[in-house]
């Protein structure tokens, strides 16, 4: 089994990173993320991203949750996992980031979701007091803060944590697709450590928006079950996997940095294009720019991600920071037709981890396990050569079979 964390030089390390995925449940059984998985427990998380995945780094958004605290307390006193001076909980060659998703709502704008990341338990633990007074429900995720957004910003690096706007394009709950035309509409661009695209976006998309020039992009899977953990994800330079190395590589300090990104190609994105609610149409490029349904006429659209970031770009043609990491449009395996559980589970018997079958091992190894045309589409994933169809309005874009 490859290590989640590979040496590329005497002071550096590769670290793979997911750092948006959910709770579903506290060990007690009590809802965290109402839409989320009953098995996405904090343990549980752990465990698929150590063992299974491969991934060194992961954020785990509902730790405000007094439940979960409980359960972090009981890894703690049960020796399977140690809290890092550096911040972090380290479990078996993985590092798990203590952080929460939160809903900001400014007057007269639409609601935008914030993920916030402390160092200590005992950080996020006096953030939950501060919560308490704020929020209708401190037990559950992605609940909303009635506070203004900045006082929450300002909060949040008092106590030693960052702030990182979350899917920031997607139409529902997102800063540039339901909030605002720009960021600095809502938020103090000075308190912001990074910016999360989301599953229907990617560097070039972005690069359409002056504002976002400054900012580190992460692409994060927003897993609700533990089979989307690293479906997107990052690779960072870090001397290991903690808290305070992650903050020098969004500053790009000491040589550590986000070295890539790896993210669905955004036509796989479920909010990718203009969605028609009233018949299931999905409006692709030919028909980009309409108010109504081309195939049934319903003014009912849900704009896609595309679409909005044409109508609040600043530029014409899109300009990527030289700084920002290359984009790798990669397929995750759960995406690859004819690659069922039970093959799955025959290539991770054999090598290991998900990441290690995307970006270590031979294709000729990868035919012995499951055969030379799965080994084949495996291979296009990884270069991102499948051929897609768009996904929009809810529904996830598909690999078209040959």
């Amino acid at each position: 089994m490859i290590s989640s964390s590979t040496t590329t030089s005497a002071e550096l390390t590769t670290v793979f990173a997911d750092l948006h995925i959910h709770i579903g449940r506290t060990g007690r059984g009590e809802p965290v993320k109402i839409s989320g998985s009953r098995d996405l427990t904090f343990a549980g998380i752990a465990k698929e991203a150590a063992k299974r995945k491969g991934i060194g780094l992961v954020g785990i958004i509902d730790c405000h949750a007094p439940g979960v605290q409980e359960d972090i307390d009981r890894c703690l006193e049960q020796g399977e996992m140690q809290e890092l001076k550096e911040g972090g909980i380290a479990y078996q060659g993985t590092t798990i980031l203590l952080g929460c998703e939160l809903e900001i709502r400014e007057p007269g704008m639409g609601p935008a979701h914030l993920l916030a990341f402390f160092p200590h338990l005992e950080t996020i633990r006096g953030f939950t007091e501060w919560l308490k007074a704020r929020m209708k429900n401190v037990g559950l995720s992605s609940q909303r803060v009635y506070a203004p957004a900045v006082t929450l910003q300002e909060e949040v690096y008092a106590r030693g944590g960052m702030i990182i706007p979350a899917h920031i394009f997607t139409p529902h709950r997102s800063i540039y697709g339901s909030c605002a035309p720009r960021m600095s509409d809502v938020l103090d661009l000075s308190l912001i450590s990074a910016v999360e695209l989301g599953l229907s976006a990617d560097t070039e998309m972005a690069g359409l928006i002056s504002e976002l020039d400054p900012f580190p992009i992460l692409t994060n899977s927003d897993a609700h079950s533990l089979g989307k953990i690293g479906r997107e994800y990052n690779e960072l330079r870090l001397k290991e996997a903690s808290y305070h190395e992650f903050v020098k590589a969004l500053r790009r300090e000491e040589g550590r940095l986000v070295a890539g990104n790896y993210g669905l190609n955004p036509r796989l994105g479920k909010y990718h294009r203009t969605y028609c609610s009233n018949c299931n149409y999905i409006i692709d490029e030919a028909e980009a720019n309409v108010e109504r349904c081309p195939y049934c006429g319903s003014p009912k659209l849900v704009r896609g991600v595309l679409d909005r970031i044409r109508s609040i770009a600043d530029r014409a043609e899109p300009s990527v920071p030289r700084y920002r990491p290359p984009y790798h449009y990669q397929v995750p395996l759960e995406f690859i037709p004819g690659l069922g559980p039970a093959k799955l589970e025959l290539l991770l018997d054999r090598f290991g981890t998900e990441m290690n079958i995307l970006h270590h091992v031979p294709e000729e190894e990868l035919a012995e396990a499951v055969g030379t045309d799965l080994a084949q589409l495996i291979g296009m994933a990884r270069s991102g050569r499948l051929e897609l169809s768009a996904g929009g309005g809810g529904i996830y874009g598909k690999v078209k079979k040959s």
